[in-house]
């Protein structure tokens, strides 16, 4: 195993991950979703609606509650957060970082973006993304 794949592994085990439904629904009694994709990702296949979008270099500054560099949205230690990467493998190793500033109930969503738009669920401005090419029932690229 490389040592990423071993990072990866050991993040994981810290974290209850969550699926696109149960994202949804974190979200829906005041969870905060993090898009942490940057700008051409988001601008090619669009956005989770409501979702603070940080890039990953600023998020532990805009998340902790604490900072005077803080969200508006970063209101306490108890919020539940979900981090949400274009896969699922970044998002985990930032969801880890912000349990070390004290955001216990940080987590990330199982297979990133790709896996929330995949679930059929609401995405603002999808400009020309996989999906808007994709034949019913086929596969991007296929």
């Amino acid at each position: 195993m490389s040592g990423i794949d071993e990072l990866l592994a050991r993040a994981r085990r810290a974290l209850t991950r969550v699926d696109p439904e149960q994202a949804a629904a974190l979200q829906a009694t005041g969870g905060l979703l993090v898009d942490i994709r940057y700008a051409e990702l988001r601008e090619r296949d669009g956005t989770v609606p409501g979702a603070l979008i940080v890039e990953r270099n600023e998020l532990e500054w805009r998340l902790d509650p604490t900072g005077a560099h803080r969200a508006p949205e970063a209101t306490h230690h108890d919020l539940p957060v979900v981090v949400i990467c274009n896969e699922g493998y970044a998002s985990s190793l930032a969801a880890v970082s912000l349990h070390a500033l004290g955001l216990h109930r940080a987590t990330d969503l199982i297979g990133g973006f790709q896996a929330w738009r995949a679930a059929g669920l609401p995405v603002d401005g999808q400009g020309g993304s996989a999906q808007s090419r994709r034949p019913p029932g086929g596969r991007a690229g296929a």
